[in-house]
């Protein structure tokens, strides 16, 4: 059974950082775009952060020059580094993978546990 494991959130101060991280465990292949959401109490699901097979990035707005997506296809784990964390930033963040290969065939749209992120003033 495929599953996405995801660690690091906590409680930081603004201005602090974190690391998330995201295991895919599993028989897996291949695996294609992975990512970052997050959901904060009362909104609804958004992206963070996506980086492909071929680590081509794209970051939200809101994040951009602050987070860091990396992947290492070798360990089927993606990483967000978050620095200069604000606030708004709060919420549980999931980690995603658009499509994979498995030893019981392709599945899509694989989503993790999530992970709180607290940010206090």
């Amino acid at each position: 059974q495929v599953q996405l494991v995801e660690s690091g959130g906590g409680l930081v101060q603004a201005g602090g950082s974190l690391t998330l991280s995201c295991k895919a465990s599993g028989i897996i292949f291949t695996i294609g775009d992975m990512g970052w959401y997050r959901q904060a109490p009362g909104k609804q699901r958004e992206l963070v952060a996506t980086i492909t097979n071929g680590d081509y990035r794209n970051y939200a707005d809101a994040v951009k020059g602050r987070f860091t997506i990396s992947r290492d296809n070798g360990e089927k784990t993606v990483h967000l580094q978050m620095n200069s964390l604000k606030p708004e930033d709060t919420a549980v963040y999931y980690c995603n993978i658009d499509r994979m290969t498995t030893h019981r065939g392709p599945q899509y749209n694989i989503w993790g546990q999530g992970t709180q992120v607290t940010v206090s003033p």
